[in-house]
């Protein structure tokens, strides 16, 4: 028997038995559970024991979100898998797995302390927008992309496609369809392309809430979309939030212009799986279908509150999905005339 911290939180015996078996709780040794916040899909703990500090991760059945939004718990085995092959190619770009147990769908990985790895959606929102750190985002996802291209080693550990679909494209995409039928022809047709194009494997909610900045650069969190993929996602995906912060901190907005282009700049450097002007092309096409999602969709961003603002999203998305732009300054240069308006 473990002793825990009397009146703390503190997760089900489940959990507790998965943690057993991986090795990871002494018998006997006392034990402190923290809940840790942020993320809808997945139940987050700080783990101290005598011998170490770690984190354990299991996946929700049901996302913790208003909609009825629901996705198989496996995706927690694809997100250790993209974890450990995005470890051997960038080190330092992610977390480090201790352990996964298959039964429960829990991972534990090592913790990262606030106090020297910060996470980026906090350093935009209060302003702190660097150009250098969205660069290295950029320069690091396309390395990861372009390490895993055409491999079937890696494409074999990532044999599901309807994950990626469940959390992903038809929450974005397809349900906004619903709030714009007119559109309809367009999310639609940008959720089957997406789908259908598989060149590398993707993590697929590349934001800043998922990345922190430490001492060695950008570190990933939470790989739960991961399948061998379209990479113009991941690119639109993390494009997308420079935009939306905009909103967010106004008096930053040039800075996160600046950003933009030096996450979409350094990411193309590394394409040399496909044509850059292809890839560009389809986050170009794709990025107005992520926008409008994020105040019409399943998982709207919860710092635009006001009706204004949700409505220079919907028309800035709305004329480009209309005329589908080929470059990403195109995309930048409408959303700039919207906010000058």
């Amino acid at each position: 028997m473990n002793s825990f911290k009397p009146g703390a939180a503190q997760p089900d015996e489940r959990l507790i038995a998965a943690l057993h078996r991986g090795g990871l709780i002494p018998a006997g040794a006392p034990v402190d559970f923290e809940a840790l916040a942020g993320g809808v899909s997945s139940d987050i703990w700080k783990v101290s024991t005598p011998t170490q500090t770690f984190c354990v991760k299991r996946a929700l059945a049901k996302l913790k979100v208003a909609a009825d939004w629901n996705a198989p718990v496996e995706r927690n085995r694809y997100e250790v898998a993209w974890t450990r092959i995005a470890h051997d190619i960038v080190p330092g770009a992610v977390p480090g797995i201790l352990y996964h147990d298959a039964e429960e769908m829990c991972c534990a990985m090592t913790y990262l302390s606030p106090h020297d790895h910060r996470l980026w959606k906090g350093e935009l929102r209060d302003g702190r927008a660097a150009a250098a750190d969205a660069a290295e985002v950029g320069r690091r996802l396309g390395r990861i992309h372009a390490a895993t291209a055409d491999n079937p080693q890696v494409a074999a550990q990532f044999p599901r496609h309807d994950i990626f679909h469940a959390i992903r494209l038809e929450p974005y995409l397809e349900a906004t369809a619903a709030a714009h039928p007119d559109l309809r022809s367009e999310l639609f047709g940008l959720s089957r392309r997406t789908g259908a194009t598989r060149l590398v494997m993707i993590h697929g909610d590349i934001s800043p809430k998922n990345i922190l900045l430490g001492p060695g650069g950008p570190v990933f969190l939470d790989a739960e979309c991961a399948c061998i993929g379209d990479p113009a996602f991941d690119l639109a995906f993390c494009l997308n939030h420079m935009l939306l912060k905009c909103l967010w901190n106004p008096a930053a907005r040039e800075d996160f212009y600046a950003c933009f282009e030096a996450l979409a700049g350094a990411y193309l450097e590394q394409v040399d799986w496909e044509p850059v002007a292809a890839a560009e092309q389809r986050a170009a096409s794709l990025l107005p279908g992520l926008l409008l999602a994020r105040v019409d969709g399943k998982s709207p961003v919860e710092y635009i509150q006001s009706e204004t603002d949700r409505e220079r999203v919907r028309r800035c998305a709305r004329s480009l999905l209309v005329a589908p732009p080929s470059r990403l300054a195109e995309v930048l240069a409408a959303w700039k005339r919207e906010l000058d308006t």
